[in-house]
């Protein structure tokens, strides 16, 4: 009788750090609870929402978050787009035959519930379970849709920062020389530029709107990553295969990106979730100072500044407190795993 030998799967470096970062368990389980907040927050549309998911009226289905019905289609006598917490449209679905399915939350973030008995901002009731801000808008809609426009954020400010880091520490490291010369000169004047000035300067001659906003930011966010990777070029391109492709004729850019970067790649990856959670912060500190997206944009820092302004509103920083905290948490934990999984001393 043969006797077959276990093969196992070779431990390559890729799944040597994986299994790093696994064994860090507080980083593992905040990137399990981000990703799943961030997926969630991507369907927001379904979870909090003025509009019904589907209306049944007479016989025929309607789907009100992909088109906009007039009144007149539930019986209505006016044109214009249906409001469909409107106490008329919603006896209308108690007549047998019809039915509405809202979602879990029925406000929208820029909706206003009339229906408040008091002063706003309003404490949480049934029906606003984190309460309204001061112009009557849902807090638990406006902290949901918050959350998916900073991390949004906060990942493209990321993506453009790195490459453009990348880029230009690139070209520095491997050429060096005079190129490198002008470069830290050229950096070390771009840093020194005011930058808050010059967003409140924009700010006052543009509209503001977020892509202003990642275009400015993107302007000064690759400066910091641009340093590390110009010291893994300068130290990696005298290495003796390096050398080797160059005597084989192997293009510059064909050394730089296909063998040099991938062994430079450990300081990026690593900062990856530092720089994303100094992007959101950034974002919500300039929402705070008024120099962010517009007010009707949902914002944590636009909730933040309402709180500061509302000082009895407890529940307008408290919350936004909480969901702030907790996201730049999970990421430092995710990256304090990342840098533990890509450290070379480590067994």
């Amino acid at each position: 009788m043969v006797e077959t030998v276990p093969t196992h799967r070779p431990l390559t470096p890729a799944r040597r750090r994986w299994l790093r970062f696994k064994r860090s368990r507080r980083g593992y389980y905040s990137l399990i609870i981000f990703s799943v907040l961030f997926v969630v927050s991507l369907g927001a549309e379904l979870i909090s929402n003025d509009k019904p998911l589907l209306v049944r009226y007479q016989g025929a289905w309607h789907l009100p978050l992909l088109f906009e019905y007039p009144e007149t289609t539930f019986g209505g006598f006016f044109e214009t787009e249906t409001a469909y917490r409107d106490p008329f449209f919603l006896a209308q679905m108690e007549q047998p035959g019809n039915r509405a399915i809202f979602p879990l939350n029925r406000h929208d973030f820029d909706s206003i519930n009339f229906q408040i008995d008091g002063p706003v901002p309003s404490p949480p009731t049934g029906d606003n379970l984190l309460g309204t801000d001061d112009r009557g808008r849902d807090v638990l809609a406006r902290l949901l849709y918050g959350f998916r426009l900073s991390v949004l954020f906060g990942l493209a400010l990321t993506v453009l920062g790195t490459a453009v880091g990348i880029l230009v520490g690139a070209i520095q490291g491997y050429l060096g020389g005079r190129i490198d010369l002008f470069g830290q000169r050229f950096i070390e004047i771009w840093g020194a530029m005011p930058e808050l000035y010059l967003l409140i300067i924009f700010a006052s001659i543009f509209e503001p709107s977020a892509l202003l906003l990642l275009i400015l930011l993107s302007l000064f966010s690759w400066m910091g990553l641009s340093d590390y990777v110009r010291a893994e070029f300068l130290k990696g391109r005298n290495l003796d295969y390096v050398r080797s492709a160059q005597a084989l004729g192997v293009s510059g850019p064909v050394i730089m990106f296909r063998h040099l970067l991938p062994n430079g790649m450990t300081p990026v990856i690593t900062f990856l979730p530092f720089r994303m959670s100094a992007s959101i912060l950034a974002l919500t500190s300039l929402d705070f100072l008024g120099l962010g997206v517009p007010p009707s944009t949902p914002s944590l820092g636009e909730l933040l500044a309402q709180g500061k302004a509302n000082i009895d509103a407890w529940w307008l920083s408290l919350s936004t407190f909480l969901v702030l905290v907790g996201m730049l948490v999970l990421l430092i934990f995710i990256g304090e795993a990342l840098r533990e999984a890509f450290d070379p001393r480590k067994p």
